[in-house]
Parts: C-alpha cells; structure tokens; sequence
C-alpha cells in the first residue's frame, strides 16, 4: 500500500473508530461539562488508541472536559515498556501523562494468578491517582472481545454471569469507570494499529500467554469457526437474557398478607 493511500486508509478507520466511540459515550452518558477523565495507558494499542480517540473527541464535542493520561509500571515481573515512546506520544496529544510504577508481590497469594495480581495493583494505583488528581472518570480501553472473552471466564471458572459494564460508579460516586471501546471490533482497532502511525511502546509480557484470559481467546476463536458471528452473539446474549428458560430461575416467592392467606 502506498504512502499516501495508506495514510488515506489509516484516517478513515479512525474516523470510523471515533464516530462509534462518540455513539457509545453518548448512549451511556459517559463524558459530560466539565468532567475530568483520566485514561489507563496500558501501552497497548487499545489504551493508546482510546487516548487518540478521546483527544479527538475533546476538540469535536460541543462541551469542555479534561482529559489526562496514567501508566502504572509493573516492576520486577519482566515486562518493560518504551517510557520515552509513550511521553512522546502523549506530549504529541497534548495530553498530560502520569507515570507511576508498582512492585506486585507475585508470591503473596498462590491461589490467585500472576496476572490478577498484578492488574489487582494497578487498577489500585490508577483509583489512587483518580483521587489525587480529583477525576471523576476512569477510562480503560476494553473492547467487545474483552467483555466476552470476561464473561466465559466468570461462567467456566466461577459460575456465573456477569463481565465489564459500560459504565460503573465506585466509591459512592466518587468517579465512574468508563469503557468507551465497547462497542469496536478488536480487528478495527488492530487494523488501525497496523495501517497508522501508532507508536509501538509495549513489549510482551512474559506471563501473558499463560494467563486464563489467552485460554478463553482460543476458545473465542473456536466459537468463531462454528459461526462466523457466534463471538457478536455471545457478546449481545448478554442484552437477551430469559430468565423463564433457564433451567435455575427460581419462582416468585409467595408473600402472606395480614389476614394468613398467600398472594
């Protein structure tokens, strides 16, 4: 692909990419006057894509919001990233960033995988930091994949249904988790990482591919095969639940009123 074509390509993507984002902050109420949102740099290309969507969106909408970004390092575990690439990148965006780095003690908890502890830890931090700074948002880079690959795990491996709501207040209201990405495809985002200018700052970490996540990413990729849309499906099943056809719904419990009879 040429230059010019590709550059061509890479900004119509995004624009696409930033049309849904806008449509999903909007559904959910999201972004508002005068909010300050700080964004959880992972340094991945889903983070680093929502810091470029979100700063664009700051200069379309009709509102005022601030926006900040944070990168919380995980020290002693083997995975590095490129600190200048992504000050760099935030610099070029205008957008400030805050470097803070953590050391999760792996050993603490045996029962419990490397990689929950660890993003335990981080998301700690990013909280911490939500309360110096005084945001009101939180906002992770998690896609549709994520939200499916989250609710396999949660009914293989602990029995029930639940996995990442658009939005979610904490702390008594104190901020909101916000997952704008949720409606994207990771293929559009990976498609925009591979066809743009995205810089490259993380390097793999060395437990990743032994995390229970990258099982339910296989099994993902099976239900796939089955059906081209089945992951789509999995994904939009969670907006269709009927609660008469499953096999545990339990009856409306029968209330007494004050004369002894059952209503």
């Amino acid at each position: 692909m040429a230059d010019l074509s590709r550059r061509a390509y890479s900004a119509k993507v995004f624009k696409k990419i930033t049309r849904k984002v806008g449509t999903t902050i909007r559904d959910h109420g999201m972004i508002g006057e005068g909010d300050y949102v700080l964004v959880g740099l992972s340094g991945g290309k889903d983070s680093l894509i929502l810091l470029e969507t979100l700063a664009e969106r700051k200069k379309a909408v009709p509102y005022s919001f601030n926006l900040s970004a944070a990168h919380v390092a995980a020290e002693g575990i083997g995975y590095h990233i490129d600190r200048e690439k992504l000050e760099s990148f935030c610099r070029n965006l205008e957008v400030p960033l805050h470097y803070r780095t953590i050391e999760p003690d792996l050993e603490k908890d045996p029962a419990k995988s490397a990689c929950f502890v660890c993003s335990w830890h981080r998301r700690k931090a990013l909280f911490a930091l939500t309360r110096e700074l005084g945001c009101n948002r939180l906002a992770l880079g998690h896609h549709r994949k994520d939200a499916v690959e989250t609710l396999l795990l949660n009914m293989v491996y602990h029995g029930s249904i639940s996995s990442l709501p658009y939005s979610l207040e904490m702390f008594g209201g104190r901020i909101r988790l916000i997952r704008p990405l949720m409606d994207l495809d990771e293929r559009l985002l990976e498609d925009y990482a591979d066809t743009g200018d995205l810089v490259r700052v993380e390097r793999s970490c060395p437990l990743e591919d032994h995390s229970k996540r990258a099982q339910m990413t296989g099994l993902i990729d099976e239900i796939e095969k089955i059906h081209g849309r089945g992951p789509f499906n999995v994904f939009r099943s969670m907006d269709k639940i009927c609660r008469e056809y499953l096999p545990r719904n339990k009856p409306q419990q029968l209330t007494r009123n004050k004369t002894g009879r059952d209503d």
